[in-house]
């Protein structure tokens, strides 16, 4: 894939966390830091979807929602929107353990007849790690016009594709969403070293 940029959805009012998600600390470096390093060697066209001025010590371009309040598909219809390339990859600001290995392999296995392409564990789909096809565009609007604003009924709609890892490796696409989820985090870190 040739062309490829990288939005990272910074938006989203994270009641658990108290907080801005993406600027919560691990191993004394916000979150989203911890994503673009991993992005860094795969593309440096990264953009962040935001709507307040947390992020503006990042030399990324910010970009705000054009449709608020509509979660995480309202994220993606504005990086879409915003994009010039025709595959974009899609990432949440509360997935530390993000690897460049495994966001290389998202873009290996991804088959261009697919307008969605998005991670898997056994267990549970993690839409907001995928590549979506700007020409969505309409598909995405049509849902928020109609309320309809779960990401799974957009991905059943159009052609998609499911990349499947083994559940060892989903520490490494875990979103986290509460201070409880990030100290069994920090737990999980420990034991491993």
């Amino acid at each position: 894939m040739k062309d490829l940029a990288v939005f990272i959805l910074c938006g989203g009012k994270s009641s658990q966390m108290q907080s801005e998600k993406g600027l919560v600390l691990f191993k004394d470096k916000p979150f989203i830091e911890h994503i673009i390093k991993a992005i860094l060697p795969i593309t440096t066209n990264i953009q962040l979807v935001t709507n307040g001025n947390d992020y503006d010590y990042l030399e990324y371009k910010k970009i705000s929602d054009i449709e608020i309040d509509k979660g995480p598909l309202g994220g993606i219809y504005t990086a879409l929107y915003y994009s010039d390339t025709e595959f974009n990859m899609i990432l949440s600001c509360d997935i530390p353990l993000i690897s460049t290995e495994l966001l290389s392999e998202l873009i290996e296995k991804h088959d261009e007849e697919a307008l969605i392409t998005v991670l898997s564990s056994e267990s549970r789909m993690h839409p907001l790690i995928g590549i979506y096809a700007k020409k969505i565009l309409p598909d995405i609007k049509e849902a928020i016009n109609q309320g309809d604003l779960k990401l799974m009924n957009l991905i059943a709609k159009v052609p998609h594709q499911i990349i499947t890892f083994d559940e060892t490796q989903s520490l490494n696409f875990t979103n986290i969403n509460s201070p409880d989820e990030l100290n069994d985090l920090d737990a999980n870190m420990n034991t491993m070293m």
